[in-house]
């Protein structure tokens, strides 16, 4: 992915349009990631006044979307047979997205404030999530 990839999938078609439903409260959160550090995606989301969230340098691994995509992956590596091309991977993402347990997602939510702590006490560097 690129930083206009980026821009373009994530943040213009789903960014933008929450911040605008949200108003001037919005804090938008991502890592540290290549494509969200770009030219490109630091000037877009000053033109559309949007705030990032400061995010540690070795701490990526406190976002919850992170354990998220992980169960995805290992869910998808786990089916037999696995997806052979890219319409059949799709399918077996959004129907594992939708049999996901909703009790995983709420406490991946329910455990930020704890997950928060341990990056501030580690001054930002690794966790041990």
């Amino acid at each position: 992915m690129t930083g206009h990839i980026y821009w373009d999938v994530i943040l213009e078609q789903h960014v933008r349009l929450r911040r605008g439903a949200m108003g001037a409260e919005f804090l938008f959160m991502n890592d540290n990631a290549r494509p969200h550090r770009t030219n490109i995606v630091d000037e877009c989301l000053q033109s559309e006044d949007i705030t990032r969230m400061d995010w540690p340098a070795y701490s990526p691994d406190i976002n919850p979307i992170e354990h998220v995509w992980d169960m995805l992956r290992r869910r998808i590596a786990a089916r037999q047979p696995p997806p052979t091309c890219l319409p059949e991977l799709r399918r077996a993402l959004l129907d594992e997205w939708c049999n996901s347990p909703q009790d995983q997602m709420d406490d991946l939510i329910l455990n930020m404030p704890r997950r928060c702590k341990h990056c501030i006490a580690s001054s930002g560097r690794h966790t041990p999530y």
